[in-house]
């Protein structure tokens, strides 16, 4: 068992799948969202016809695979660095070799795309779009700080998407990609990541920012025909009940209080800045919950709680193993 988890540990390292049920919760929560709306979210053939857990199974791979695209060829890219600054990632150590690192690559983009099929001809190309982001921000985008949190927002909010492109509730998008840039620039800055989140670069991502809740904001009011009247309806559409922001609120006033207490306790530095961002890519999976929670969607809500408690356990189970495999516990006499 422990030669098991060592000879597995580097796979996990170089993936990091275990912190992927931001992404699958969010993919889900469109999935189920859009079903349990038939006469407000459109529905294209493909997903009218195919049975819910056919749809969620695909959904999963494709968010487990764009997430896994990501780690994996990030950590590809950086390889050279990595031999210098980081010696303990799984490439960089030896524990991987680079042909399998590269199939990895290889493998997850077509799964991407395999998995983006089975929600029609606009998911593919919704699917190819990401990965293109996804490429720019690990070739370049991440080293211009300003352009690269706004990417990073873009990447965690666009990929909501894949499975329904004419999504009218448009809200969800928009807290995804805005939690998604916050915890990046708390990352950037407590990691002391080099360039630095200087003056400038953080105004170039606060006006992206601004531009891209306009846009958001102008697209779910265009997308909503009924509620055109009324101002309100731009930031929120009448038939979604406000109890859900409420929730998700709560939520991300609760994240950030907790981030604080850890740079606090920890200070600031590469152990903090692990913790903040390992916290923020589960806390991405609770705000589907407080969605379909605050429109007595309970089933679902179920559904997407169970992933991200599944998700912790998974993560706490697996790093206690590893540690315990890594480092075995001994006796004294």
């Amino acid at each position: 068992m422990r030669r098991f988890l060592l000879r597995l540990a580097p796979i996990l390292h170089l993936t990091r799948i275990t912190t992927a049920a931001a992404v699958v919760s969010n993919t889900w929560f469109v999935i189920l969202w859009t079903r349990a709306h038939p006469l407000r979210e459109p529905q294209d053939h493909e997903m009218a016809a195919r049975e819910p857990w056919f749809l969620l199974a695909a959904g999963a791979l494709v968010a487990i695979a764009l997430y896994t695209f990501g780690a994996a060829s990030n950590d590809v890219l950086d390889l050279r660095r990595d031999r210098t600054l980081q010696r303990d990632r799984p490439l960089a150590s030896g524990a991987i070799g680079v042909g399998l690192a590269n199939a990895v690559v290889v493998a997850t983009l077509l799964l991407a795309v395999l998995g983006a099929t089975a929600f029609g001809v606009d998911a593919v190309v919704m699917t190819l779009g990401v990965l293109a982001a996804i490429t720019l921000f690990n070739v370049a985008a991440r080293f211009v700080p300003g352009v690269g949190l706004m990417l990073l927002g873009l990447i965690y909010g666009g990929h909501m998407l894949i499975p329904n492109l004419g999504l009218r509730f448009l809200a969800p998008v928009w807290v995804a990609m805005t939690h998604a840039l916050a915890v990046g620039a708390a990352v950037h800055v407590l990691a002391r990541k080099v360039p630095k989140l200087s003056r400038r670069a953080l105004a170039v991502a606060v006006i992206s920012w601004v531009a891209w809740s306009a846009a958001i904001l102008w697209l779910q009011h265009e997308r909503n025909p009924t509620d055109r009247h009324g101002i309100l309806a731009a930031i929120w559409p009448a038939w979604v009940s406000a109890r859900s922001l409420a929730i998700v609120a709560v939520l991300a006033g609760l994240y950030a209080l907790a981030a604080i207490r850890r740079v606090r306790r920890l200070g600031p530095g590469p152990r903090a800045a692990e913790k903040i961002g390992r916290y923020g890519s589960l806390w991405l999976s609770l705000y589907p919950v407080a969605w379909m929670a605050g429109v007595g969607l309970w089933k679902e809500a179920g559904t997407l709680a169970a992933v991200a408690i599944a998700s912790i356990l998974a993560m706490t189970v697996l790093r206690e193993a590893y540690a315990l495999a890594e480092q075995p516990t001994g006796y004294r006499l």
